[in-house]
């Protein structure tokens, strides 16, 4: 009994050697993932898409912007424009004054809320008149939209006063002169309906014409490009700057 015992230790002991043994290799050489080298390519995807493959309504910043500008909903956009109209015409055709326009809208809206509350109340019993009052979240949050478009448009305009881009410097500039001049023919309420009625109407007829409209916007981009190179050699290329005043 006493040897069986000693050999049933001796076993249990080689098995817990074996295994500590074993453990201990295993340390030793412990095993390493290998990480396969990624091409740089798929680190950093970046898809440079130039603005003539993006659909039309992509570029109008998509939205219900987009869609009232490309006829999405017609009898919408048919009202927007409509009511555009009617604006113009009574300011531009007809004559009519602003602070005469609000004062008949208050003398309408207080003699129906007059009628609302007495007349009527003889004849059956009206519902209240609807209270209106502007919330004072919807007042901040299109406060700081604003804010937020003046300032890109600041900085828009400051990047292009920096003179890095010849070309959108002298495009701006371009642009510029175009609505001064427009600008010195018609009113200003005739040129902001002028330019809305080209936004529900240009951005609809080159999205049907679209090849045809790219290839005479390559002609024109490769001509401006022609020019301001040009303009580049002839005239700019000429100006000292200011390292070759340092240098001199």
């Amino acid at each position: 009994m006493a040897d069986n015992a000693t050999k049933k230790e001796e076993i249990t002991e080689s098995f817990h050697d074996d295994g500590s043994s074993s453990s201990d290799s295993d340390g030793k050489q412990p095993k390493v993932k290998k990480d396969f080298p990624v091409p740089p390519n798929h680190r950093n995807k970046v898809e440079s898409v130039s603005w003539k493959e993006k659909p039309v309504h992509t570029l109008l910043g998509g939205g219900d912007v987009a869609d009232l500008l490309l006829w999405r909903n017609k009898k919408k956009s048919a009202g927007v424009l409509g009511f555009a109209t009617i604006i113009w015409a009574l300011f531009e055709m007809i004559e009519y004054h602003l602070l005469s326009l609000l004062c008949h809208i208050l003398i309408l809206v207080l003699g129906v809320h007059f009628l609302w509350s007495n007349t009527l109340n003889f004849i059956y019993k009206c519902p209240e008149f609807p209270q209106v009052a502007l919330d004072e979240d919807t007042v901040l949050e299109a406060a700081s939209v604003l804010r937020h478009e003046i300032n890109n448009a600041l900085e828009v305009l400051r990047e292009i006063a920096s003179g890095k881009d010849l070309k959108e410097f002298l495009a701006v500039i371009a642009g510029l002169w175009i609505v001064s001049i427009a600008g010195s023919c018609c009113s200003l309420l005739t040129l902001v309906y002028t330019s809305f009625v080209l936004l529900h109407t240009v951005p609809l007829l080159y999205e049907r014409h679209k090849e045809k409209a790219d290839e005479y916007l390559e002609k024109a981009e490769a001509e401006l490009k022609k020019q301001c190179e040009g303009l580049q050699e002839k005239v700019l290329s000429k100006i000292p700057s200011r390292k070759d005043k340092k240098f001199a």
